[in-house]
């Protein structure tokens, strides 16, 4: 790890919980973009998105 010069504010503290809480859910949205009609969004009203979204969630 490189520390940091003096004159910079000390960074903030790694918060590996919410790392890997964000990881699971990018992971998860890549996922559901390997569905052409999620990556897409064909459907031009929101509730049928989210009813494909919904569709994909329960195929993977």
């Amino acid at each position: 790890m490189i520390p940091t010069r003096k004159d910079q504010p000390r960074q903030p503290d790694f918060d590996k919980a919410a790392y890997r809480k964000r990881n699971r859910v990018e992971r998860l949205i890549n996922r559901l973009k390997q569905y052409r009609r999620i990556a897409t969004r064909y459907e031009k009203r929101a509730t049928n998105y989210l009813a494909m979204v919904t569709l994909g969630m329960a195929m993977l």
